[in-house]
């Protein structure tokens, strides 16, 4: 019952973050005109939320492995419900620019303890289904997201929105406050909090997406070039600190691991290619093929579809097959997902278009899954916290990556300035589109290269062969049941859970 429910927290508030995520792409346009915004200061809405959640992901993690994840959950999700409710009630775009902030803040408190609650309350050999069943609903909130968000919006004004993951929120983080889940015993002493090592890991992330957004926003310019030397600046001021600090916010024992290292640059590579794509290919079927929101949002409905259906799928192929292959070929399927929508052009109907998505929907779904369950799995579950935030982080980073990649590639093949695909012809865009999908297909080719670094499925100790030994004497005779359990032949050792 307690492993039930502390499921159902983990998937419902990773539900909500990536609903809240999807219905705010929708109102943009009607909060703009509604509070008199500038397009710079509806930016604001989206850059302040990453900038905040991406700078705490891991510190945050580690505030889970000290004081518990289910406390941070519930503060994380309380939080998180007030500040949607705030921007509901915003007067200003100001107001909703910083109340997005605290979201930021917030989301971040509560992304990692999601994971963290997880591994501290499943074995390691059963966490692929409950990371599946997490990733299901984080596919059905992307794909029901930009719907319920569209209705809501034309019916009751963009304020609603907001309003949607209020209730659910304040259920869940009362039911993580309420409902007391046992934590498995520590071992040794509570790790530190390393505040030096999350101040610099926060400078580093927040100039690193800053620059990124800029990039997308308005192309390589000295301001991006400085965030990505401070960015870089402070990167090698964190890793000379960690390797230092007497209680590093990231050991390095977990970094350096074989699996996990590998697991999240995949997880940045998968992210980066299919964020990348989707954002390309949203523009091609709003502007070459003359497609409004909703149609778009349809044709590209099964790629939302499979990550819900292939998730649960993921978890048996992990389990049956290893890391290794099944991460290795849902790259492969991302791949040609990509590639596949690198060949579309003005006659491509509604087939070519589903079908594109639909393989990068399964790879990404699988991919996922899968990498998620070796990076969670492979942590202590004394850093189970960190480990979570490093996944997050992963799947923050890697999106605004995928775009600023897709943005400056578009506006280099097109020749056109960046932010004004507005203007560009048919003919320019489809020029442009196929050398960058086929671009970020490639970024998902590197992330396959880089599974087959990845562990194979370790073999079931229980059938080994026998340690040859000295022979064993003939038993005593059995005269009773308590002489047949003591005196008989040993029981075979019980076979060492390694499935995933």
């Amino acid at each position: 019952m307690q492993r039930s429910l502390t499921l159902a927290c983990s998937v419902l508030g990773a539900m909500v973050v990536a609903l809240d995520g999807t219905v705010l792409t929708i109102v943009q346009p009607a909060l703009q005109r509604d509070l008199d915004a500038s397009f710079a200061q509806v930016q604001w809405t989206s850059t302040g939320y990453l900038i905040a959640v991406a700078s705490l992901l891991v510190f945050s993690g580690r505030l889970g492995d000290r004081y518990g994840h289910r406390r941070l959950f519930a503060v994380g999700t309380l939080g998180f419900a007030l500040a949607s409710a705030g921007i509901g009630l915003a007067s200003g775009v100001g107001w909703v620019i910083a109340l997005r902030v605290a979201q930021g803040v917030f989301g971040a408190l509560l992304q990692p303890a999601t994971l963290g609650m997880l591994r501290a309350a499943f074995p390691p050999d059963r966490l692929g289904m409950p990371i599946a069943l997490r990733t299901s609903a984080i596919g059905l909130a992307a794909a029901a997201g930009p719907v319920l968000g569209g209705a809501l919006a034309t019916h009751f004004g963009w304020r609603s929105v907001f309003f949607l993951s209020v209730v659910p929120a304040l259920l869940i983080g009362v039911l993580a406050l309420v409902v007391r889940v046992p934590a498995p015993p520590r071992e040794g002493p509570a790790p530190g909090l390393d505040l030096p090592g999350a101040g610099l890991l926060a400078v580093a992330l927040a100039c690193l997406v800053h620059a990124l957004v800029g990039v997308a926003g308005s192309g390589l310019s000295g301001v991006t070039a400085l965030g990505f030397g401070a960015a870089a600046a402070s990167a090698a001021a964190f890793v000379r600190h960690e390797r230092r600090a007497a209680s590093p916010l990231v050991p390095l024992r977990l970094v350096a691991s074989p699996a996990v290292g590998p697991a999240l640059g995949i997880l940045v590579a998968a992210s980066a290619a299919m964020f990348g794509a989707l954002f390309v290919g949203t523009y091609f079927l709003q502007e070459v093929l003359a497609l409004d929101p909703l149609r778009s949002a349809l044709r590209a409905l099964p790629l939302a579809l499979m990550m819900v259906v292939c998730a649960p799928y993921a978890a048996v192929l992990l389990r049956r097959h290893g890391p290794r292959r099944t991460i290795t070929a849902a790259m492969a399927v991302l791949t040609l997902g990509v590639l596949a929508l690198s060949r579309l052009d003005q006659a491509s109907g509604p087939v070519a278009v589903g079908g594109g998505f639909l393989l990068v929907g399964a790879g990404f779904g699988t991919v996922m899954v899968a990498a998620t369950a070796v990076v969670v799995r492979h942590a202590p579950v004394a850093d189970a916290g960190v480990a979570g935030g490093l996944q997050q982080t992963a799947m923050n980073v890697g999106p605004t990556l995928g775009i600023a990649v897709a943005t400056t590639l578009m506006a280099t093949f097109a020749a056109h300035p960046p932010g004004e695909a507005e203007q560009w012809t048919d003919g320019a865009f489809l020029t442009a589109m196929g050398p960058t999908l086929t671009a970020l297909a490639a970024v998902a080719a590197l992330g396959a290269a880089t599974a087959t670094r990845l562990p194979r499925r370790p073999r079931d100790r229980g059938h080994r062969n026998p340690t040859p030994g000295p022979p064993r004497q003939p038993a005593a005779p059995l005269t009773t049941s308590t002489s047949r359990r003591t005196s008989g032949p040993p029981r075979a050792a019980s076979p060492r859970s390694d499935t995933y």
